[in-house]
């Protein structure tokens, strides 16, 4: 059974850093994609940053780019999803996903989903 567990979420200042984690378990790590996503409250699910299963960062979005970065360590079966200067409108449940082997377009692609780690960004 294929498990995905979120960590690292909290409250955070405007302009810290924070490093979220998606340790997965039940599944051939090596050939997975694991995507990051994010919901915050009324607004729909979209994708922060996505990690194939050879190791390639990508974007769903262009808007992503430039503070959220997805990395994967094989050894710990973890990705790990690193924000940048965060800002009160980054609040919002995190969540990550397993895909095979690709960053699909299509979220339903995404077949597993953790419980999600809530990150609230606030002074």
């Amino acid at each position: 059974q294929v498990q995905l567990v979120e960590s690292g979420g909290g409250l955070v200042q405007p302009g810290e850093s924070l490093r979220l984690s998606c340790a997965a378990s039940g599944l051939s790590f090596g050939a997975y994609a694991i995507g990051w996503f994010r919901q915050a409250p009324g607004k729909e699910r979209e994708g922060v940053s996505c990690v194939t299963s050879n190791g390639k960062t990508t974007y769903w979005a262009d808007s992503m780019k430039d503070r959220f970065t997805a990395v994967r360590d094989s050894a710990s079966r973890t990705v790990f999803l690193e924000i940048d200067k965060l800002k009160p409108e980054d609040t919002a449940v995190y969540f990550c996903a397993a895909a095979n082997r690709w960053c699909y377009s299509n979220y339903g692609a995404f077949d597993d989903w953790g419980q999600g780690t809530q990150v609230t960004v606030s002074s």
